[in-house]
This record gives C-alpha cells, sequence and structure tokens, in this order.
C-alpha cells in the first residue's frame, strides 16, 4: 500500500511544497470522487469512497506539521507513544509550568493583553519546536524527532487551552 507521499507523488520529507501537495490531492480527488461513480455498483463505489475517504485523511496529515512530522516518524519505526510516554526535558517542564501558571493568571484578572503576550510567546516557541522537528527529520534522526513531536503536542493542547481562554474572555 503507497505511503500519503507516494499516493501524492512527493518527496518523503518534511519540508513539502503546500502548492504540490494541494494540486496532487485535487488531482486524486478528481479521479476518485463518488459523484463520478453515481451510476456504477455498490463495490466501485465503496472503493470510489474508500480512495477519497483515504486522500483526505492523506492530505489532512501532510498539511499539518506536527501530523506530517509524527507520520514520518511513524514511517521510519519510531513509535512516538503520544499516550503513555509523557517524559519531557526539564527545561522544557519548567516553561510548561510558567506558561501555565501565567494562564492562571490572565484568566483570574480577565487580562487579554496578557493573554495575547503568552499566545505570542507560544506562537514562537511552536515555530522553533517546528524548526527543530525539520533539522531532525533531515538527518534522519527519527527518535529525536519523535522526542520533539511530543513536545509540540504538547504546546499545541496548550494552544487550546489559550484559545478557550480567550473564548471565555469574550463571551
Amino acid at each position: 500500500m503507497q505511503n500519503h507521499f507516494e499516493l501524492f507523488h512527493l518527496p518523503e520529507r518534511f519540508a513539502i511544497d503546500l502548492s504540490a501537495l494541494d494540486k496532487a490531492y485535487l488531482e486524486v480527488q478528481n479521479q476518485v470522487h463518488p459523484d463520478k461513480f453515481a451510476s456504477s455498483g455498490d463495490a466501485e463505489k465503496r472503493v470510489a469512497m474508500q480512495w477519497a475517504t483515504r486522500a483526505n485523511e492523506a492530505y489532512q496529515t501532510l498539511k499539518n506539521p506536527f501530523r506530517r512530522a509524527a507520520y514520518l516518524c511513524e514511517l521510519n519505526g519510531v513509535d512516538l507513544q503520544i499516550e503513555s510516554n509523557t517524559a519531557m526535558p526539564a527545561a522544557f517542564l519548567m516553561q510548561q509550568m510558567e506558561w501555565r501558571e501565567a494562564l492562571d493568571d490572565a484568566k483570574a484578572a480577565k487580562d487579554v493583553g496578557a493573554l495575547e503576550d503568552l499566545e505570542k510567546d507560544l506562537r514562537a516557541a511552536r515555530t522553533a519546536e517546528v524548526d527543530r522537528i525539520a533539522a531532525h527529520l533531515d538527518n534522519k534522526d527519527f527518535d529525536r524527532a519523535g522526542q520533539a513531536v511530543r513536545q509540540l503536542m504538547f504546546l499545541e493542547k496548550f494552544s487550546e487551552e489559550i484559545g478557550r481562554a480567550f473564548e471565555v474572555l469574550d463571551a
């Protein structure tokens, strides 16, 4: 079975041309769109639907840097153990604690400016983490990339918490 990169005829690497991904996705979708099989038999319709679903999943995976990095790690034999492996470097954990305190303080004070500052810091950390992941993947250091992907996962979840805090303050 083809992997996601092969499905879209893209090189198997972290840095991808998003416009080439979009174009390849549309080409695949045009070939397997269920509407093209409206007058076909049930088996053909089912196969077309499966391919369309697979193309959607592959596209969403490759379009998202976090999901693309995780996918590359898994393709190269790294079990990310996202649910069970929460071991993180001490400095990363300390930063998480500081941010959580800042989030709690901003929510308690209903301080939108503090939330915006926290979001800005987090955006910079996420960008740096994605750059670190890209470097590890480019160097074929999939174990270290996996560790960085787990860290990025924590940053993504924290970003969602900040988003919810904004929603509460906006309500």
